[in-house]
């Protein structure tokens, strides 16, 4: 099995692991911190990840800039490329440095819903974070030259047992009477230890040098020319999610955010497939573009992607919307309804843009990344502003109704220039990723309904009802909207299924 299938593999088993692990360990932390400094810990790390866009979208750089090096066989300017981008790498952690002391001395200022305890709680978390975060910037770039030599299984195993042992101690501290600051410091250590190891495997494994035979000026021109759009779309991705903590935080308190932010965990677990696929293929897409693959190639491949991709988003979204308000429930409690909305909403305006994964790696391929970052620049803006308004009426709800219409609507706007510029074949992407698919799912579903009806409450009741419901989706689908080669894919890709049709 290539590195591609097995990368692809480990990502969707590091997904599950992640949610899984975090179904149980979010509502434990929640309910030994306390909702009030479990939503500090969240509201000051969502602060952080706006410091972390620093990085101004350099680790995709990297993967797509070593992905061209490699396909032209240029060593030599890999290396010196390599070398000027750990010196960015400096002057941003210094940047990352000078912010995080800008915020640290204006958080009492911003934050005047906290007690002056929080306030000292949150100024030291923020603090450990800050340092997370300038070490992590630049030791990142390994994962990412790992991705850019097409290395998935590595990485990706790490990032498996990192989370693991991450979780373990977590359980352990807060067993032990620890608190958020004590989480953070947990996070630090891991992270670091896991960039020592990414580091030895880049340098040992896969003998890459990093050699500034001369500083170019032209490539350090070409590196930002790239990755400024990249970084400003990250922006207003992350502000689209994580701005309703901060506004939050200001009208509510860190009670509200807690709601908010369950809504967020559970809705970014869908989202999360998003970078599975786009950061698997940004590489193959590069490749495809130095080799200039015609437009109908590109359309084949991405509606391929794009198929294996709705196959799996519709079984999560189906299970969801039948099942998820009995699931967060009793997951989190009574009085966090509004949660399993939230992440249905987010859900929602994730689907489009997730099955098509592929596009956006085309588009990073070939430096086109800046339309789709000033479409969404002013789109983000106004679903924030309605966001705002709404909340007043609506709560946490409000906020994700105006920033997810922004997204959806942006959206729209970039399949239209996805079908002029890219000349991808947007028509026949949809015709043919839905066929079959969508009246499957639809049957599955209205079978769905009729299984909500199970009597019963409880964790056993609720795994029967997606059990079944899982096992007549599996059914349908391999009877009526797979077609033979994704049968075949799906039957390779499962040991005892393999072995039986060898």
């Amino acid at each position: 099995m290539s590195q591609l299938k097995k990368g692809a593999i480990l990502s969707y088993g590091s997904i599950l692991l992640t949610i899984m692990v975090g179904l149980v360990l979010t509502p434990f932390m929640v309910r030994t911190l306390g909702d009030s400094e479990f939503g500090l810990y969240t509201l000051i790390g969502s602060i952080v990840g706006y410091i972390g866009l620093l990085d101004f979208g350099l680790n995709n750089t990297i993967i797509r800039f070593v992905a061209r090096y490699r396909a032209q066989k240029d060593l030599k300017g890999e290396q010196n490329f390599l070398a000027t981008t750990m010196l960015i790498y400096c002057f941003i952690s210094v940047l990352v440095v000078i912010g995080g002391m800008f915020i640290y001395y204006n958080l009492a200022d911003f934050f005047d819903k906290l007690t002056p305890s929080q306030i000292a709680k949150a100024e030291v978390m923020f603090l450990i974070l800050v340092f997370n975060l300038a070490i992590g910037l630049p030791g990142n770039a390994f994962a990412a030259i790992c991705s850019g030599y097409e290395h998935f299984v590595f990485p990706r195993m790490l990032n498996i047992v990192k989370y693991i042992v991450r979780s373990l101690m977590i359980v352990a501290l807060l067993m032990l009477g620890g608190d958020a600051v004590g989480m953070v410091i947990v996070d630090t250590a891991v992270n670091i230890v896991v960039i020592l190891i990414n580091c030895y495997y880049v340098f040992r494994k896969l003998k890459v040098r990093f050699r500034l035979s001369a500083f170019n000026p032209a490539l350090v021109k070409e590196i930002f020319s790239y990755s400024i759009w990249i970084f400003v779309f990250a922006i207003f991705s992350l502000l689209q999610w994580r701005a309703g903590q901060g506004i939050l935080g200001k009208m509510s308190g860190p009670e509200a955010v807690t709601i908010f932010a369950i809504g967020v965990l559970l809705g970014s677990y869908y989202g999360t497939f998003s970078s599975v696929i786009s950061g698997v293929f940004l590489p193959r897409a590069t490749k495809m573009t130095v080799l200039e693959a015609s437009a109908d190639e590109l359309s084949d491949m991405m509606i391929k992607i794009g198929r294996f991709t709705a196959v799996s988003l519709m079984l999560i979204f189906g299970g969801f919307l039948l099942f998820g308000r009995q699931f967060v429930d009793l997951w989190m409690g009574d009085s966090y309804d509004e949660a399993w909305l939230i992440a249905l909403i987010i859900m929602i305006s994730y689907t489009t843009p997730l099955i098509q994964s592929f596009a956006n790696a085309i588009l990073e391929a070939r430096r086109m990344f800046a339309f789709k970052a000033m479409a969404y620049i002013g789109l983000v803006f106004i679903g924030i502003g309605v966001g705002a308004y709404l909340v007043r009426f609506y709560g946490p709800v409000g906020i994700i109704i105006g920033t997810s219409g922004g997204w959806m609507l942006g959206q729209i706007i970039m399949n239209f220039y996805y079908y002029k510029k890219l000349k991808l074949q947007i028509p026949r992407f949809f015709l043919e990723v839905f066929k079959g698919l969508v009246p499957t799912f639809i049957t599955v579903l209205a079978i769905g309904v009729a299984i909500t009806y199970i009597p019963g409450s409880g964790w056993f009741n609720l795994g029967l009802k997606i059990a079944l419901f899982a096992g007549v989706y599996i059914l349908f689908m391999f009877k009526f909207g797979l077609n033979q080669y994704e049968i075949d894919v799906f039957k390779g890709t499962i040991p005892f299924l393999k072995k039986k049709n060898a």
